[in-house]
């Protein structure tokens, strides 16, 4: 009889020992594939992450934002044309340069809207490159290698209780659940980046054209700074996930099993968070508002 329990325990004891080890094997290769996932995501230029959606929206902005931003240019330079002559004493003290110059800037408004989206991928191929160079680095770098560290685990299994076990093994699940999900938060943070760069640009022809003019030109020259904030967000959401990547190839996750494996939990959700506010943090130092 107490041989037929203790077969029965080793069995339970040999199924919860490979959930346990599936699981932190899954948890901590999971460190290094998200951060090939993010850097595939954030190094992708809008026309490279999705050819369908980014013609859609050069041609929605071609079609119905560009005549609009040519109802502005004609707008701002008539504007401009009338103040310059009313403000020289209607032509009494008006010099020819004024002309050649308004000549100038009304071609400058029109070369900025008719390649308005050579100029806005021109500044996501910058971004691009930038995150490209970090993905080199931090990949490099920060690659998680706990195999060995797994391997001691499992031979200290063997020695714990069935309860134990069992405990630890509802813990392992449960956290990999969780790091499942939050998986999940930081792709929709992703592709919420990459849909408000398309939002962002299908609206460009307008304030490009405003850019020329010395009252309107804030405009144009805000939504030049959030265009560099969204192109180097990316930046930032690499070097939150090299901070990751670090501190859990930091932990000694041989020691104190049940802490490593919730400070993994721990740092996911700081992931998360990070990827999150890198948005603001952008804007603020480009001081876009």
């Amino acid at each position: 009889m107490n041989t037929i329990i203790e077969r029965i325990t080793e069995a339970i004891k040999d199924i919860l020992i490979g959930l346990i080890k599936s699981c932190l094997d899954n948890m901590f290769t999971s460190v290094n594939e998200q951060v090939g996932t993010i850097a595939g995501q954030v190094g992708q230029t809008p026309q490279g992450w999705n050819a369908g959606i980014f013609n859609l929206i050069q041609n929605i902005s071609q079609t119905v934002i560009v005549p609009i931003a040519g109802l502005i240019i004609t707008f701002v330079l008539c504007y401009e044309l009338i103040t310059m002559v009313t403000q020289k004493n209607n032509f009494h003290e008006f010099e020819t340069y004024n002309i050649f110059l308004w000549i100038f800037k009304a071609y400058v408004a029109i070369y900025l809207v008719t390649n308005t989206f050579n100029i806005t991928m021109a500044v996501f191929d910058v971004g691009q490159h930038v995150v490209n160079n970090a993905a080199g680095v931090i990949s490099g770098n920060t690659a998680v290698d706990a195999s060995e560290a797994v391997a001691r685990i499992v031979d200290a299994l063997e020695d714990m209780e069935l309860g134990d076990l069992f405990l630890l093994s509802m813990e392992t699940l449960l956290i990999s659940i969780t790091m499942r999900i939050l998986s999940i938060i930081i792709t929709v943070i992703l592709y919420g980046r990459m849909i408000e760069i398309y939002l962002y640009t299908s609206i460009a022809p307008i304030p490009f054209a405003t850019m020329t003019n010395k009252e309107w030109g804030n405009i144009g020259n805000n939504y030049l700074k959030g265009l560099f904030a969204l192109a180097f967000q990316g930046f930032f959401m690499m070097v939150c996930v090299g901070i990751y990547a670090v501190l859990v190839n930091a932990m000694t996750i041989s020691s104190d099993l049940h802490a490593a494996m919730f400070s993994v939990a721990a740092y996911t959700v700081i992931l998360a968070f990070s990827l999150f506010k890198t948005g603001s943090l952008s804007k603020s130092i480009f001081n876009a508002h």
